[in-house]
């Protein structure tokens, strides 16, 4: 099996001129993205080049508690972003976002790599890392759509919800075709991606692993797994995100708090 090709610095210079094509694009539309792709780009690429660094330490140190500290950054970063992007207020939806992302990744975590994997060190930082990051990056994505979904359905229909809760008289039945909406178009998109997945396009993932040498068959098997566990991630931390949250944006009689939603 021949070495993976390496990328110069010159060849990674010419790599970037790709994006003229989308900046073309944008000119010729009017449309307002230039600086803001450039930007993306520009954190992105600093981004990843110190991630790189510092995990070359973290692989070599390959320490319980420095790997869970690592993984615990993240999941204080993907709380926030989500918070952010859903337009939430941080003090109310932070505690019951952490909990719901550190519940769900334990649990798929543990699952994953300690049953599946079978690894006697489950905090190996070359799988504990990359893993969890892949199904708390995913994670945060769908939780963003989801919630707004939510929020956004009882403010639009809070009319409905009261009727529904008159009338079934129980908080949890009132609330039951918002959430089932909302996972819905949280999760369709990934559940479209894995019905066509090894026809139109390999995975991220899979082509990592092939470009680094690991035969197909290996790479495929990693790939499903990943799926799977981004999946059942995702859906597991949107539902307990939803629910723990309920517990802010609800008052004991069930009445919503528009307020908090307010940001």
């Amino acid at each position: 099996m021949k070495a993976i090709a390496n990328i110069d610095t010159i060849h990674l210079i010419i790599g970037y001129s790709i994006l003229i094509i989308p900046l073309i694009i944008f000119w010729y539309f009017k449309i307002k993205l230039t600086k803001t792709t450039l930007i993306a780009v520009a954190r992105m690429s600093v981004q990843l080049f110190l991630v790189a660094i510092y995990l070359e330490y973290i692989f070599k140190l390959n320490n319980a508690y420095i790997n869970i500290l690592w993984v615990l950054v993240m999941i204080g970063v993907g709380v926030s972003t989500t918070i952010k992007r859903a337009s939430l207020k941080l003090k109310y939806f932070i505690l019951p976002l952490i909990l719901a992302l550190f519940s769900s990744l334990v649990l798929i975590d543990a699952f994953f790599l300690g049953i599946v994997l079978k690894l006697e060190y489950v905090f190996e930082a070359r799988y504990f890392i990359p893993i969890s990051g892949m199904i708390l990056g995913n994670a945060m994505n769908y939780n963003i759509v989801g919630l707004n979904s939510y929020f956004e359905g009882l403010v639009k229909e809070e009319n409905l919800y009261y009727f529904l809760l008159v009338n079934t008289n129980e908080n949890k039945n009132a609330l039951l075709p918002f959430i089932g909406k909302s996972i819905k178009k949280a999760l369709s998109p990934l559940i479209g991606t894995m019905t066509v997945m090894g026809l139109i396009a390999l995975p991220g993932m899979m082509t990592g692993q092939i470009l680094g040498g690991s035969p197909p068959a290996t790479a495929i098997k990693y790939q499903i797994l990943i799926a799977v566990a981004i999946f059942s991630g995702g859906s597991l931390n949107l539902t307990l995100s939803i629910i723990f949250s309920n517990l802010f944006v609800f008052d004991k009689y069930g009445r919503l708090n528009r307020r908090i939603l307010r940001k």
